[in-house]
């Protein structure tokens, strides 16, 4: 399955590019909304972009997008583009509201001791089968419905947002948000 973004938002804007390219161009790094892939691409010179704004960045008739440079990884990032991360996450998340309600519909056990949703940040074995029994007298709606049924759970959003955090950070053994890194080539040895 290829994991691929076909939009994607601002977290910085560079408009004069970096200082240390040899080729000075307007650059932005962006956070896929499909896969919260961390992307660096070049912006069209008689293009302003903001943060937050919402870019195509599919394979066909970008307007805004010269190109995509390249995937990043979070110790890549700006400062400014660590500060604006989860707040245009947690926006993401709340546009994709049925997609997360969805996961905890339908997610499963991982292992025998281990279940997807225990991954979620403050769910632990008494909510996981608290939130089991609540679905299956009906599934849940929204976010306000897994709150308002599962009594003491943090906010949703909070949870899936530490969540993508961690896993952008590159360490997690299981992924359920976030691309997973790409797998970086051995070193060669010279002799």
């Amino acid at each position: 399955m290829e994991m691929t973004e076909e939009y994607a938002r601002v977290i910085d804007f560079l408009p004069e590019g970096r200082s240390s390219d040899r080729e000075r161009e307007p650059v932005a790094q962006l956070v896929g909304e499909k896969y919260f892939t961390l992307l660096e691409v070049s912006i069209r010179r008689e293009v302003k972009v903001s943060l937050g704004q919402r870019l195509y960045i599919g394979k066909e008739g970008r307007t805004e997008v010269e190109k995509i440079k390249r995937r990043i990884d979070f110790s890549e990032l700006t400062a400014t583009a660590r500060n604006e991360l989860p707040l245009v996450a947690k926006n993401i998340i709340h546009d994709r509201e049925a997609d997360f309600v969805a996961l905890f519909n339908k997610a499963g056990p991982i292992s025998i001791r281990l279940h997807q949703l225990e991954l979620l940040p403050g769910i632990g074995k008494k909510h996981l089968k608290e939130i089991l029994d609540r679905r299956d007298e009906k599934p849940f709606e929204s976010f306000k419905d897994i709150q308002s049924r599962v009594s003491l759970l943090p906010d949703p959003v909070n949870l899936i947002l530490m969540r993508i955090q961690e896993e952008l950070s590159g360490n997690s053994k299981y992924y359920l948000f976030v691309r997973p890194p790409a797998k970086h080539s051995e070193e060669h040895w010279r002799r």
